[in-house]
C-alpha cells in the first residue's frame, strides 16, 4: 500500500522560510515522481511543483519559481520543498502526492492525475 506523510509546515512572518517534508512508503521516489500541491480556504487545489522519477530539474508553477526548491533524499525515501520568501498568498494546507511513472507533457500538474496523496501539512504565512 502507498502511503505518503508531509511534515515541516507552520507559522512564519512575511519572507520567512519552510522546509516540508514528504515520506514515501510502499513505493519509492526513484522509480515515480512526486508532486507538491497547495490549496488555501475556498480555492481550488493548485500545482506547485514536480520532481519525475529520474530526478531530474524540477519543474514549477509560476507563481512559485525562483522561491520553493524540490529535493529529494533517494535513501530515505523523502522529498522536500524549501520554500523561501515566504508570502502571505502562499498560505495554504500543502499536499505531496504520486501517480504515473511517466507523465506526458504537463500532465504532472493536474491534481487529478495523481493516485495516491498525503494528509496535508498547513502553513500560514502572516504579514
Amino acid at each position: 500500500q502507498v502511503q505518503l506523510a508531509e511534515s515541516g509546515g507552520g507559522s512564519v512572518q512575511d519572507g520567512g522560510s519552510l522546509r516540508l517534508s514528504c515520506t514515501t512508503s510502499g513505493r519509492t521516489v526513484s522509480t515515480y515522481g512526486t508532486g507538491w500541491f497547495r490549496q488555501a480556504p475556498g480555492k481550488e487545489r493548485e500545482f506547485v511543483g514536480y520532481i519525475s522519477w529520474t530526478g531530474g530539474t524540477p519543474n514549477y508553477a509560476d507563481s512559485v519559481k525562483g522561491r520553493f526548491t524540490i529535493s529529494r533524499d533517494n535513501a530515505k525515501d523523502t522529498v522536500y520543498l524549501q520554500m523561501n520568501s515566504l508570502q502571505p498568498e502562499d498560505t495554504a494546507v500543502y499536499y505531496c502526492a504520486t501517480g504515473p511513472r511517466v507523465y506526458y507533457g504537463t500532465l504532472y500538474s493536474i491534481p487529478s492525475r495523481y493516485d495516491y496523496w498525503g494528509q496535508g501539512t498547513q502553513v500560514t504565512v502572516s504579514s
